[in-house]
């Protein structure tokens, strides 16, 4: 506990952005541009040190070099950072979510149905069929999809919220809701 008595970070307002490695900067940006809606908003690069800044500041070999960085706006929610670099010791295959440090990011939608025809239509490979959650997930629909490159995204849509929105909202507002888009203004099914 600080001083204040607040744990954590002080001055925490929240998530600015998400960064991520690809290896084609340009097909990465027609991927999260034509196919997901993003919006490129700048790339810069290339940076290189000849000393050990690289591994010192990002904790990559020494001769890594970013080639070139994007910053991308996706509707509501964080910003991507999405880098293409080179190195010696560059991993290609992009981890799977068992893996240590394996991720994925989830897009919400309005509509679960109508995205993923979208992406099939952009031969985007999807994973199976949208899934319905239970337990305090009741009430959402997700799916897992690959990126050209093989990275892991989801999409995922709860337009009447979830199952644990109803204890909170039946003690008056106590407890902590997870961050989610508007909801939709529609009644529940």
């Amino acid at each position: 506990m600080t001083s204040t008595g607040r744990r954590g970070l002080p001055g925490l307002a929240g998530v600015e952005h998400v960064g991520f490695t690809v290896p084609d900067l340009e097909a990465a940006t027609r991927f999260f541009t034509e196919v997901i809606g993003c919006e490129l908003v700048y790339t810069l690069g290339p940076f290189r040190s000849d000393d050990t800044w690289m591994a010192d500041h990002l904790n990559v070999h020494p001769r890594a070099v970013m080639d070139r960085l994007a910053f991308f706006r996706c509707a509501n929610g964080p910003n991507f950072e999405v880098f293409q670099y080179k190195s010696p010791d560059q991993h290609p295959v992009p981890p799977r979510n068992s893996d240590i440090g394996g991720h994925h990011l989830a897009f919400y939608v309005q509509d679960l149905d109508a995205a993923v025809d979208h992406l099939r239509s952009h031969h985007v490979t999807v994973l199976g069929e949208p899934t319905a959650s239970g337990g305090p997930s009741e009430g959402q629909r997700w799916v897992y999809f690959l990126t050209p490159w093989g990275m892991q995204l989801e999409l995922v849509s709860f337009p009447y919220g979830k199952a644990y929105e109803s204890a909170l909202d039946e003690r008056e507002g106590q407890g902590v809701r997870l961050w989610q888009p508007e909801k939709s203004d529609q009644p529940p099914r």
